[in-house]
């Protein structure tokens, strides 16, 4: 799940600056589970905006809309009739959904209303932790199951690093050092062999550092 926080208003508000006729475009997915850019928060943010021009006394037009995904163009199509009729799509997806949105109306300003942060799951009600940054080369196989690029502060392929204590990172203390944790993981599962095996550099090729990614299912292609 990609997992994402509201922008402070205030920082909103600069964003839009003069314009006043503004789209509050939210979306149904990862955001809507995080509580961040579903049509709940759609609604919060709309009404903060509404209560604050109308007290600056100033004239607007807010409208809101959710869509199924924002980074679906069969979703995305669905506001072309009424699009245009402001001066701004501020939307409450994450990142992805915002460039879409951005391409598929290339005349109008789309702004971010959501800083985009991580790929992760939820702990428990109201918290989500990172587990993945979409490397494009997974060895989870080789790490029990705990990713060594997302959760170790360095990205140590073989380590620890020596400076982790009682369990915890040397960094933040308050975060589980990776290391411990998948040796931990390879004891319970009767796999403490794999440690011994050292892993290679890793190809970044396959991450961001590669460059824009694309993946193509011919097979699913129309």
């Amino acid at each position: 799940m990609i997992v994402g926080n509201r922008k402070d208003f205030k920082e909103i508000l600069e964003k839009l600056g003069s314009r006043r006729r503004v789209l509050v475009l939210g979306c149904n997915e990862c955001v809507t589970v995080c509580g961040v850019g579903g049509e709940r928060e759609v609604g919060v943010l709309s009404a903060e905006l509404r209560l604050y021009w109308k007290k600056e006394g100033e004239t607007f037009e807010v409208r809101e809309h959710t869509l199924e995904r924002q980074c679906d163009y069969e979703y995305i199509d669905q506001i072309r009739g009424f699009a245009d009729e402001y001066d701004v799509i501020l939307s409450m997806a994450c990142g992805a959904g915002v460039q879409y949105v951005a391409e598929a109306y290339k005349t109008k300003l789309v702004l971010p209303a959501v800083n985009t942060t991580f790929l992760g799951v939820t702990i428990e009600q109201g918290v989500w932790s990172e587990r993945c940054q979409g490397c494009g080369n997974c060895i989870l196989d080789m790490t029990g199951g705990i990713c060594p690029i997302a959760r170790c502060s360095k990205s140590l392929l073989n380590g620890p690093c020596g400076g982790s204590s009682g369990g915890k990172c040397e960094i933040d203390n308050e975060t589980d050092c990776a290391w411990q944790l998948i040796v931990d993981r390879l004891k319970e599962s009767g796999q403490m062999e794999r440690y011994e095996e050292i892993l290679p550099v890793k190809d970044w090729r396959t991450g961001r550092e590669g460059g824009p990614r694309k993946r193509v299912r011919e097979d699913l292609r129309l």
